[in-house]
């Protein structure tokens, strides 16, 4: 009966996300590392790299370092991702993105 309680903790613990696996999202120097990675390394396309930096990943030690409104997000990225990486409507499209899941996470 023990064996079957605990198969069944470690069960549901796996599932919820509590077990001991879970790794932290990587940490980057800089903006650009980051939505390099993501792009040429995991394959994402540019908009999901820009808002995934930007809500998931830590840059230069700052969580969320886009900033906290649309504006703020473009004036980041304008200044810390190359001008070839991304072009206008994306890095403006992928800044209301972010704002957006930012203020609205999804619920889990």
């Amino acid at each position: 009966m023990r064996a079957l309680s605990f198969a069944v903790v470690a069960v549901l613990a796996s599932i919820s996300g509590l077990g001991c696996g879970d790794d932290p999202p990587a940490s980057y120097a800089t903006y650009q590392e980051c939505f390099d990675d993501r792009t040429m390394n995991g394959g994402e396309l540019v908009p999901d790299a820009i808002v995934g930096c930007c809500l998931e990943n830590p840059i230069g030690g700052l969580t969320k370092a886009c900033g906290a409104t649309t504006p703020d997000c473009i004036n980041y990225l304008t200044t810390n991702l190359n001008q070839t990486s991304a072009s206008t409507v994306e890095v403006m499209d992928s800044c209301a993105a972010y704002v957006d899941e930012k203020n609205n996470p999804p619920e889990e």
